[in-house]
């Protein structure tokens, strides 16, 4: 069978033959790979600098879609202790999830993952929302940024507000207000945003500095670091957390536990075949090593065998 391999962490991953896989245990389901996603995370942990990259050589993937080789299940899987990036791969069967039917395995491999960073942080770190809240999206136009507005919309909220650069794609998004960032971050215009009960960040950065100095919500405003498009690093004035009604938290593993995202995991996969089509660009695993670093632009890079 063949891999992908991480031999040198920064480089590109390297498509190589590898030694069939060993018979799985009796905890274990061994899986034919339809599609993996290369997410975020799955980048990062491939540069080595993620606190769950581990040691080399690194499988890429940290979920697929592929169906079950005793049956023939359609199933997704989650797992950040087995690289995902081959043709067949042993996982935990407690880690396997059935798919429903009609799913398209590519378009699931390509959004489960951004979908579980809002699912999760409305889930774990956001408490006592009122019904019919207020979301603001900072990075709507992100793939996790897309697929939050349909989660958000299916967890009850009724408006739903987009920040992003680009104005054009945000206006295709269904989004009920948007406020386009400014050329330099601290120049953005957040006068029109209002009240708003949860803020779902994928930026960060000088940005989300900018956006908390200026939140004026006159209701509790509940803040949720996700991803960090813009910079890891915050500087916030100690005056912005006195005088406002502001809760700061951050979403990923370790600020939630992997037993509650399989908690809540069945109820995010009944939605995905209802959440809409999303940009993807599908490459063969053959040719990962090339296609590794090429622009994907909006589109979501889904590997197949």
């Amino acid at each position: 069978m063949h891999s992908a391999q991480i031999q040198e962490w920064g480089q590109s991953p390297k498509y190589i033959e590898v030694d069939d896989l060993p018979t799985p245990t009796s905890e274990e389901v061994r899986i034919q790979v339809i599609a993996t996603g290369v997410h975020n995370v799955v980048r990062s942990r491939a540069s080595g600098q993620h606190y769950t990259s581990g040691n080399l050589p690194h499988i890429p993937g940290v979920d697929g879609v592929g169906r079950i080789e005793a049956d023939g299940q359609l199933v997704y899987w989650f797992s950040m202790g087995h690289g995902t990036m081959a043709d067949f791969v042993n996982i935990p069967k407690r880690n396997v999830r059935t798919l429903s039917q009609g799913t398209n395995p590519v378009q699931a491999a390509g959004i489960i993952n951004p979908a579980l960073s809002s699912w999760m942080a409305f889930k774990t770190r956001v408490n006592d929302l009122p019904s019919d809240f207020t979301v603001l999206i900072v990075g709507a136009t992100s793939a996790s940024g897309r697929v939050a507005i349909s989660l958000a919309r299916s967890l009850g909220a009724k408006r739903v507000i987009g920040a992003a650069r680009n104005e054009s794609a945000m206006a295709t998004l269904g989004l009920d207000d948007t406020i386009v960032f400014a050329g330099k971050p601290e120049e953005t215009d957040w006068t029109s945003l209002g009240d708003v009960d949860v803020i779902l960040d994928y930026v960060y950065g000088p940005a989300t500095a900018h956006l908390l100095a200026s939140l004026k919500s006159a209701r509790p405003t509940q803040y949720v670091h996700i991803g960090a498009l813009s910079g890891q690093d915050l500087s916030l004035p100690g005056a912005v957390l006195r005088s406002k009604n502001l809760t700061i938290r951050g979403s990923g593993p370790g600020a939630w536990a992997m037993s509650e995202m399989a908690q809540s995991i069945d109820e995010l996969l009944a939605l995905v075949k209802d959440i809409p089509e999303q940009p993807i660009k599908l490459a063969k695993l053959k040719d990962i090593e090339s296609v590794w670093n090429e622009p994907a632009g909006s589109k979501r890079l889904v590997i197949e065998p």
